[in-house]
This record gives structure tokens, sequence and C-alpha cells, in this order.
């Protein structure tokens, strides 16, 4: 396989979309969990104590996210840089490396959304006990 400059610049785009969609879940927790966080010390309730605990795996799971989607994005530059330097085969070795990374982002991103899901099935079930 030939492993040209353009080859790992077709991921910038897709790199650079999914870590704002990162970004934007990340937001959103926050200003979330500030909002239960001053519910909570306003009227304490281990409803939303556990709910806080489950938005920090969730932060966690989206840091681990960013980290790995910021390190295959790192990796796409550093192989192209690489390739630029006349090095293919060196190139093809770190691309490879930046694809697992970016795998290991997605798996990621599909634990969180289980979570989520998880978290909103456990608060709509008190609407189908009443």
């Amino acid at each position: 396989m030939d492993l040209t400059l353009s080859t790992p610049a077709l991921l910038f785009p897709a790199i650079s979309l999914l870590l704002l969609a990162y970004t934007n879940r990340f937001l959103t927790l926050a200003n979330l969990i500030r909002e239960l966080h001053r519910s909570y010390k306003a009227q304490p309730d281990p409803i939303i104590k556990a709910q806080l605990n489950n938005l920090r795996y969730r932060v966690a799971l989206i840091r681990n996210m960013q980290i790995y989607g910021v390190s295959s994005f790192f990796l796409c530059v550093v192989c192209m840089f690489v390739l630029f330097a006349g090095r293919a085969d060196l190139g093809k070795w770190i691309f490879g490396a930046s694809l697992i990374l970016l795998m290991i982002s997605l798996a990621l991103s599909l634990r969180e959304v289980q979570v989520s899901v998880d978290a909103l099935n456990y608060r709509l079930s008190d609407l189908e006990q009443s």
C-alpha cells in the first residue's frame, strides 16, 4: 500500500469534527453537573447524588475520548511530517498507531453513549412507576 501525504490529511476534518462533538458533550455535562450540584446543596437527594456519580464517570470517559482523539490527530501530523521527510515505512507505522488511537476514542464514545442512555432510562423509570 502506498501512503502519501494526502492519506493522513483525509482524517483531519473527521477528527476535528469528532473533537468538536466531544467538547460539546463535555460542556453540556458541565452545565448539568453545576445545576444538579446546586440542587443537591439546596436539598440533598440520593437520586441527585447517583446522577452526579454517573456524570462524574461520563466526564472521565469524555476526557479519555478527547485524549485519544487528540493523540490520534497529533500522530496524523507526525505521520505527514515523516512522509514529507521521505520515510514511508515509518509513516505507515505512525499512521497505523493513529488509527488505533482513533478507534479507542470511538470505542470510549460508544461506552459514554451507553452510560448516557442508561442514565436516561433510570431517570424515566420514576414516570413508569406513577
